[in-house]
């Protein structure tokens, strides 16, 4: 440990204090003071140092930090255990839970990246990228995005599930579930999200360019309501981010339960 000091990083007090009790069994505490350069008066001060409120404060609060990684089956990463304890009356900052999470080791599970490639295709000048990844707004019923997700289940096979999340709240507002991934699947789960909204028009919608978000039917009853259609670049996840995360989380949660159901993105 002496030799090993100069080269690898500096041992912490409490390292060193910890290692000395370690081998009291096979040493004296004059001997292994001497042994590590470390002052006697250090090591019995150490032992009875108090915790001052400040370090009471860091350690309780990393603590719940490892709480809410904990409750989310490991799923969180820093912006939503950020949300959740802002959510409980403990306010803090994004920064200040990364710190935490990055001393305690702590990483939300990952899933394969998604790479981008850039398409050389043409998109018609009448599928507008409105939202243009401004997810923020405020109020509710101003901005939603929409996507289909596959599910694959024993007895049915595959199947599939549209959504519609407020992208004010984050709360899925409206889905249909069916064994068929057809533009009627994304229309019911827009006409479930409009039943509890008396006035739809002005609305965003974003989606991708899926074959079911750029059929007839979609945009005859996207025009029935007045709601804005706004459409992610070809090949781009990121422009309808929101929805593709809550869709990712569900993966998440089938990868933490390992159950017989599989998760995945829409085609």
């Amino acid at each position: 440990m002496k030799k090993s000091d100069r080269h690898i990083r500096k041992r912490t007090i409490a390292e060193i204090v910890s290692f000395i009790q370690q081998n009291l069994t096979h040493y004296t505490v004059s001997q292994l003071c001497s042994a590590l350069k470390f002052p006697r008066s250090t090591y019995y001060k150490a032992l009875v140092c108090v915790p001052s409120n400040r370090q009471k404060e860091y350690e309780e609060f990393s603590q719940k930090v490892k709480e809410a990684y904990e409750d989310s089956k490991k799923r969180y990463g820093a912006v939503k255990i950020c949300r959740t304890l802002n959510g409980s009356g403990i306010p803090c900052s994004i920064k200040r839970v990364q710190r935490h999470m990055a001393k305690q080791g702590l990483r939300s599970v990952v899933v394969k990246k998604y790479n981008h490639h850039a398409s050389h295709g043409t998109v018609p000048d009448d599928k507008e990228n409105i939202l243009k990844r401004d997810f923020e707004t405020e109020t509710i019923n101003q901005k939603w995005c929409t996507d289909i997700t596959y599910i694959h289940v024993q007895k049915e096979g595959w199947t599939y599930l549209a959504s519609v999340m407020d992208l004010c709240s984050r709360k899925i507002i409206g889905y249909a579930y069916g064994t068929s991934m057809t533009a009627e699947l994304a229309v019911e789960a827009v006409k479930n999200a409009c039943l509890n909204v008396r006035e739809t028009r002005g609305i965003i919608l974003h989606s991708d360019l899926g074959s079911q978000y750029t059929s007839q039917s979609f945009e005859k009853f996207l025009n029935s309501r007045e709601i804005r259609h706004s459409f992610s670049r070809k090949g781009n996840p990121y422009d309808n981010a929101c929805i593709e995360s809550f869709h990712s989380v569900l993966k998440k949660e089938d990868k933490a339960a390992q159950g017989n159901t599989t998760l995945g993105t829409s085609p």
